[in-house]
């Protein structure tokens, strides 16, 4: 299980508009597939975000 988080540069707003949140979620969820990955909860904050994400098969280095 990973803890995973990122903000913005000079923790300014990471996403513009709600379709910005909804290609994240997208991006997010197809990269899951690719890599097996569980998504346990994310939350998308307005400079940042969390995810926690389950690896099966590999770890994340």
């Amino acid at each position: 299980m990973y803890h995973l988080t990122s903000w913005g540069d000079r923790r300014e707003d990471t996403y513009e508009s709600d379709d910005d949140r909804n290609i994240f979620l997208k991006i997010l969820g197809e990269v899951c597939l690719f890599y097996n990955w569980v998504c346990h909860s994310y939350c998308l904050m307005s400079n940042h975000y969390h995810l926690l994400i389950e690896t099966p098969d590999a770890n994340l280095s």
